[in-house]
């Protein structure tokens, strides 16, 4: 649960923030430890010009004949040399000191801006697999199966329409067609209706008995009873025609 609540990026600043504080202390200690140095190469120089000093006076009084002159400068130059070599050792311990804070300070500069860098690294992957978690979830709250379903379901609609539309318009062109059609097959009928009427009409015109000119009876007159079967006859071929 802890490892779940801990947030990469936080850590990681917080990390860095305490890496940082580190190297100020660290920096701090190796000044301190450089003004060490210096104040004891100071205390060992003087105490090192102090003996030399004095040795250059028991040579003098000794020059002079003062022996006990010279003995008393000796011991001044001893007691100098004495402190020197002491404060030679605390020099050496404070050098080797300095010298390791200045690596560690190397070192810690050099892992800072190392951490700062994979910092960015993992920052930038920590994002990407936030917003990948966060696709990811919105992907598995589609129900892709339903979506799909949906769109089939809507493509066959679309087909369904397509399909009317166009035996709509066959249909259509087909009932134009036979409306043409029978207007065409109506006008030849008509057409010929009226070419029979005018052939009757024409023939009733003439003279009853008499044939078309330029034409010489080929046989006997008509019977009466004759007479009445074509009337009869031509009666229902006009009635033939006007129920047409």
């Amino acid at each position: 649960m802890v490892s779940k609540a801990e947030d990469p990026e936080k850590i990681l600043e917080q990390t860095l923030i305490e890496m940082q504080e580190d190297l100020v202390q660290l920096r701090q200690a190796v000044a301190q430890a450089i003004a060490s140095q210096k104040r004891s190469q100071q205390q060992y120089n003087q105490s090192q010009s102090q003996s030399n000093q004095w040795l250059s006076r028991a040579q003098l009084a000794l020059q002079k004949g003062d022996e006990n002159l010279a003995r008393e400068a000796l011991q001044r130059k001893k007691s100098y040399e004495e402190q020197a070599n002491t404060i030679k050792l605390t020099l050496d311990g404070q050098t080797a000191q300095v010298d390791a804070l200045k690596r560690n300070l190397i070192q810690l500069e050099s892992k800072i801006s190392e951490a700062k860098t994979k910092k960015n690294m993992l920052k930038a992957r920590a994002q990407a697999a936030k917003a990948n978690e966060q696709l990811q979830g919105m992907l598995g709250g589609i129900d892709a199966t339903g979506g799909m379903a949906a769109f089939d379901r809507m493509e066959e609609k679309v087909l369904q329409m397509e399909a009317h539309s166009q035996a709509a318009g066959e249909l259509a062109g087909a009932d134009l067609d036979s409306q043409f059609k029978a207007l065409e097959a109506g006008s030849g009928v008509d057409d010929e209706l009226e070419a029979l009427k005018a052939n009757m009409l024409g023939g009733s015109a003439q003279p009853q008995g008499q044939l078309p000119a330029g034409e010489q009876p080929t046989s006997t007159p008509q019977t009466p009873a004759q007479k009445a079967e074509v009337d009869s006859e031509l009666e229902d071929l006009r009635k033939q025609l006007d129920n047409l």
